[in-house]
């Protein structure tokens, strides 16, 4: 595992609903001053512009405001320095994860740079963790997500509790973004545990 001082985080966003949970969680990681390295699918895109209306891929329209920590990567360019072993960061998370970028990473395929670097994470025994977002779940999933977690990484469903009573959409996705954030052992303070 890379030094833990290492403020570098992966974060792929895959072609699955839920593009709340990866801008929040870009969002929050901006605010707690890591770098977000940002892949994005060609079927992400497309669900960025239907869920949250954002058309053209920058800081600012992931952010709604100007970062210097946010740097975009070409899917399509396996010669970028993600998918090299040698070039450290903290951990890898896929936000949300599509059942095809699951099974993609449990056969083992690396022929786009979302999944090179997610093949770079498990190779090297870096966090991986893949929030899966779809239901019911078939056979297939389940086997791969088993395979995932036999390899090492980590599956965390999109899956928001609701016992911190949510009021409001940005609430259930604040849950899920704590949990990663819980994962990659980054302290914040979003609302997701029992409170005594």
């Amino acid at each position: 595992m890379p030094p833990t001082d290492n403020k570098k985080i992966v974060v792929g966003i895959s072609g699955a609903s839920g593009a709340i949970y990866a801008q929040r969680l870009l969002d929050l990681l901006d605010q707690l001053e890591y770098q977000s390295h940002v892949i994005v699918t060609t079927p992400a895109r497309l669900i960025l512009a239907g869920e949250l209306g954002i058309t053209e891929l920058s800081p600012l329209s992931l952010l709604a405001r100007q970062s210097t920590r946010l740097t975009l990567h070409d899917n399509d360019n396996l010669f970028d320095p993600l998918a090299s072993g040698s070039f450290t960061w903290r951990a890898m998370v896929i936000c949300p994860c599509s059942s095809h970028c699951l099974a993609s990473v449990a056969a083992g395929l690396a022929d786009t740079l979302i999944l090179r670097t997610a093949y770079v994470a498990l190779k090297q025994r870096r966090p991986l963790i893949m929030v899966h977002r779809e239901t019911p779940l078939t056979a297939i999933d389940l086997e791969n997500m088993l395979k995932i977690t036999r390899a090492g990484g980590i599956i965390c469903p999109a899956a928001p509790a609701f016992y911190m009573m949510p009021k409001s959409i940005p609430d259930l996705a604040d849950f899920m973004v704590g949990r990663i954030l819980d994962l990659l052992h980054i302290t914040h303070d979003l609302p997701v545990r029992w409170q005594p």
